[in-house]
């Protein structure tokens, strides 16, 4: 099974600090222990969302707002993609994770089993879940 592991962060803190060297050397460990394991297929840290947009779309129409988001309370700092055996097994990497108190009293993890393709095998014709399947390969190549 697939998940996304997301980091978050407070809007109210957010870009107010890089990383110190200890934690950069931590976090790296740990992503070592992932690669080694087999688990980790991607990640990233993501820069604040003042350096984002949001493109929202509606009846009305499509509108695009640019960063900073503050009216969030949780943004999203991060990411993983893991390849798992369970939810059980990602909970037990994700308490491994290292902690960086500098950033808060608080910080959480959030994880979410990504969808495949034989999830929606009942709504959506074969064809269409082939094609949409060979599409992830070759952007993942």
């Amino acid at each position: 099974m697939r998940v996304m592991v997301m980091t978050k962060g407070d809007a109210a803190d957010e870009g107010k600090g890089q990383p110190t060297q200890e934690m950069f050397e931590k976090m790296h460990a740990f992503n070592e222990q992932l690669v080694n394991a087999g688990i980790m297929l991607g990640g990233e840290g993501l820069k604040p969302t003042e350096a984002g947009a949001k493109v929202s779309f509606s009846a009305a129409g499509t509108s695009v707002v640019d960063g900073p988001f503050t009216e969030s309370k949780e943004v999203i700092a991060g990411y993983w993609i893991w390849e798992v055996s369970s939810m059980a097994e990602a909970v037990e990497w994700a308490k491994r994770c290292p902690f960086d108190p500098s950033y808060g009293d608080s910080q959480i993890l959030e994880i979410r089993p990504l969808f495949d393709m034989e999830d929606f095998a009942e709504t959506v014709d074969a064809e269409t879940l082939a094609s949409v399947e060979e599409l992830q390969n070759r952007a993942s190549q």
